[in-house]
């Protein structure tokens, strides 16, 4: 009875140590994976493992700076480009690759990116074209473009000026304003007829209007000099700058040359 509850221990104490074997075996190839995916597989960009060193945030120094330090931190300094950038100076970093703050062996190369600045261009020459071509214009430029509209002696349609003016080199994204003109502002013609011709002419030259085509109408009678007609008609609507034509009272001649 004694030699089968020693052996019931025997077999109890090998079972114990067998599952402490295992589990031990478990734990240590977990522990190994762990390692082998945090270091090796998926190494943390901010940590300085084996070998690696902490990459530099260059963003903002010029690229002599940059390159300097990139130097002093056992870098190897790898190629340069540059873009335009709207905002940030001709000169300075704007992008880099490893980024900041990643892991990386001594001696690695580091790419840079610099700013050629903002790009400029000057504002297009659109006057003397119409609304519509002038926005084409101006927008395949690169500008962004508000429309104000004025009374000009310019037609209907027809752009005025631009803000700034043509020829000017303007940093971009910029915006133009742009002045189109509805045409000449129209004046009310007056009732002329019965006036003298020089009282007519001088009215007409208050009001913007031209005195255009002048017809002499022989008539009889008083009033000699006097409007008879006019072309647009009283009331009618000119546009300022425009020709009105007369029609003047003259005395008639008769054959011989005398007057009646």
């Amino acid at each position: 009875m004694r030699r089968r509850r020693g052996s019931r221990s025997s077999k109890n104490s090998g079972g114990a140590r067998s599952f402490l074997l295992a589990l031990g075996v478990l734990f240590l190839g977990s522990g190994s994976g762990y390692l082998y995916a945090t270091q090796v597989v998926f190494p943390s960009d901010r940590g300085n493992g084996p070998g690696l060193v902490e990459v530099p945030d260059f963003r903002g120094m010029t690229a002599p700076e940059a390159l300097f330090t990139l130097e002093n931190r056992g870098f190897e300094p790898g190629t340069v480009d540059s873009i335009r950038h709207p905002r940030v100076p001709a000169g300075q970093v704007v992008g880099q690759s490893p980024l900041p703050g990643q892991g990386a062996l001594a001696g690695a190369r580091v790419e840079l990116t610099v700013s050629l600045g903002a790009e400029q261009r000057p504002v297009p020459d659109v006057s003397r074209l119409r609304v519509d071509r002038a926005l084409t214009v101006l927008r395949t430029s690169g500008f962004e473009v508000d429309v104000d509209s004025i009374e000009a002696n310019e037609p209907e349609g027809q752009v005025v000026s631009t803000l700034p003016e043509a020829g000017t080199r303007v940093t971009l994204p910029a915006n133009i304003r742009m002045t189109v003109s509805l045409g000449p502002p129209l004046v009310e013609l007056p009732d002329l007829v019965g006036l003298q011709e020089e009282e007519a002419r001088a009215i007409l030259a208050e009001l913007g209007l031209e005195v255009g085509e002048v017809e002499n109408r022989a008539r009889f009678g008083f009033g000699q000099g006097d409007v008879l007609e006019t072309f647009p008609v009283a009331g009618e609507m000119v546009p300022r700058g425009g020709a009105v034509r007369l029609v003047i009272r003259r005395r008639s001649v008769l054959p011989g040359g005398g007057a009646p």
